[in-house]
């Protein structure tokens, strides 16, 4: 049997987090990480290390957040959201502390830490070798009617609850030896609480609806008698799974615990042949470059941008939701400022950022309420909390390295996050110098630095971020750009290639860059068919790009990504990234 070491890592918010640590058997080829079930720990798949039979790999395998010998209540976590951060963080733990970085890393997952796994894939789109997911947990059955919206409806009455799960260890596998050690087991806990459970459903429906964000290989065996979880959203997954190297699997008869099962070696075997193959292969993934031009996104825009035929039932629905935000906007002083100046205006984004309702008397604030609340206000305003979080990091790195803390946001709006973050308090930037194309901004924007007593080291001034000569004579030169809520806009690949190409023209080497991202959105059709654009009052139209194409323009342009937020929704990201030499 291999050698074993027991550790921790410290994860985003300084809880320290227990796993397992088989060295490589000689020279290392890499990683393997093994993420156990829910309810489990790291000790239930450690056999794993021995059986896949490839010692020349560092296998790891955690206990996740609430889980085994980690810290927290038994079955919860903050949200969904943080056992995926959580995994971010492992990896970068992993990179930093054992030498193996993402690209020579391969995770092996099961139920919901294989949910776990393909979130993480699918929103910070990290360059892995390989994923396999066994039996992951898209749709867990839950037998009783009306489950799901009724553990929603207590949720809400009464704050979060823990269930326990009903499943049987004889339900989950045919394996004896492991039907008892379950039913010993000190480490495991049947209780998982109400939003992570929630969060987890809610998760896994956008992973499986928008699968073709996923390019790393993959690998899905399917058991053929879960009792567990339902089959289709596996399937659906797996038809719509982005990936060019993919292969699924079913393996008939078994129960829920895959990798667990008594005939588990054919499983195994297929697992090791997946990975071996993998590495043995130079690491790429598909380019993104061109998606403007083709892929799932392009052709999801195109439809969204044709319009419904007239006098159908499509259109006449369409026209009714337009005529009724237009009585909005008699009543919501937000809905009207969307109409009048675009809602995704410098100046309805200031207005979300203040998240003050205003109207024509209680109605006219209930509805503006109800507007500031929709779930892409909600995105955007915690996308502000990260800005101003890695905004704030890149500071300190700057500091750090002795590089002087030159700001520049090339499309700022009015300016407030930009200035909330790096102009306030006693570690102020050295110089911050906002931009942007409309004058109605730049008059904003001067009037808000006015406002945060900021005049003696920032400044206002008009300019096109897409001209990339412009911005490589940046003056000053900036170690900090900032672009926010920009390229979201933008489908065309090209305008972003010479926008970028002209901040790493600007930036020397160890500066950095702020960007953010929309990887996904609930209401693209909604914003397309009923909201207008601040560009000559168009059809608010987006292509949504990917993490894993914003990411490689990025690359592509000089910087390298260090790392990323987003919020619980997946909806908007902010990542940090490093100008590296030439």
């Amino acid at each position: 049997m291999r050698e074993q070491k027991e550790l921790d890592f410290p994860s985003w918010d300084g809880v320290r987090l227990f796993y397992r640590h088989w060295p490589a058997q000689g020279p290392s080829r890499g990683a393997i990480v093994l993420l156990h079930r829910g309810h489990e720990h790291s000790g239930r798949i450690a056999h794993l290390a021995d059986e896949l039979g490839m010692p020349e790999f560092d296998v790891f395998a955690w206990d996740a957040r609430g889980n085994g010998r980690s810290p927290g209540a038994r079955g919860d976590a903050p949200g969904f959201d943080a056992l995926v951060r959580d995994l971010d963080c492992f990896a970068t733990w992993i990179a930093d502390n054992h030498g193996i970085p993402a690209v020579d890393t391969a995770v092996v997952a099961q139920s919901v830490g294989a949910v776990v796994a393909a979130t993480w894939v699918h929103d910070y789109a990290p360059a892995l070798r390989a994923l396999v997911l066994a039996s992951p947990a898209f749709k867990v059955k839950l037998y009783v009617p009306l489950a799901r919206p009724g553990l929603a409806l207590m949720k809400k009455l009464r704050g979060n609850f823990f269930v326990n799960s009903y499943v049987k260890p004889q339900f989950l596998t045919h394996d004896p030896a492991r039907i008892a050690s379950y039913r010993s087991d000190p480490l495991i806990a049947r209780p998982i609480s109400a939003r992570v459970l929630l969060d987890l459903y809610a998760t896994a429906e956008r992973v499986v609806a928008d699968a073709n964000a996923i390019m790393v290989p993959t690998q899905l065996l399917v058991s053929g008698s879960d009792f567990v979880v339902h089959r289709a959203p596996q399937d659906r997954f797996f038809e719509r799974l982005g990936a060019h190297v993919k292969e699924r699997h079913l393996l008939p008869g078994f129960f829920h615990d895959t990798l667990g099962e008594r005939d588990r070696a054919v499983a195994v075997d297929k697992v090791r042949d997946f990975l071996q193959a993998r590495f043995a292969e130079p690491a790429r993934l598909p380019s993104l470059l061109e998606a403007h031009r083709h892929g799932a996104t392009f052709d999801e825009s195109q439809v969204l941008s044709w319009p419904p035929e007239r006098w159908s039932l499509r259109a006449l629905r369409w026209g009714g939701v337009r005529a009724g935000l237009r009585f909005g906007g008699l009543l919501s002083r937000g809905i009207r400022l969307g109409l009048d100046t675009g809602f995704d205006s410098g100046s309805t984004l200031d207005y979300v950022y203040e998240n003050t309702a205003r109207g024509a008397g209680p109605l006219g604030r209930m509805v503006d309420r109800n507007y500031l609340d929709a779930i892409g206000w909600r995105g955007i305003r915690v996308r502000r909390e990260h800005l101003r979080e890695l905004l704030g990091e890149a500071l300190r790195r700057l500091r750090a390295a002795g590089m002087p803390a030159v700001a520049t946001d090339i499309a700022a709006g009015h300016g407030r996050y930009a200035l909330e973050a790096l102009a306030r308090g006693s570690d102020r930037a050295d110089r911050i110098l906002l931009r942007d194309y409309s004058e109605l901004n730049v008059e904003k924007g001067r009037a808000l630095i006015a406002a945060f007593d900021a005049e003696d080291i920032a400044t206002f001034e008009q300019g096109d971020a897409f001209d990339r000569a412009a911005l490589a004579t940046l003056d000053p030169r900036p170690t900090l750009a900032i672009v926010s809520g920009l390229y979201e806009l933008f489908p065309d690949n090209a305008l972003l290639r010479a926008s970028l190409g002209g901040l790493a023209d600007a930036v020397p080497a160890g500066g950095y860059l702020v960007y953010t991202g929309q990887p996904w959105h609930p209401q693209l059709e909604f914003i397309a068919r009923a909201l207008t654009s601040h560009r000559d009052g168009q059809a608010w139209v987006m292509r949504r790009r990917t993490q894993a194409e914003m990411d490689q323009l990025v690359a592509a342009a000089g910087f390298r990504k260090l790392t990323q937020r987003i919020d619980r929704w997946g909806i908007f990201t902010v990542s940090l990234a490093q100008r590296v030499e030439g």
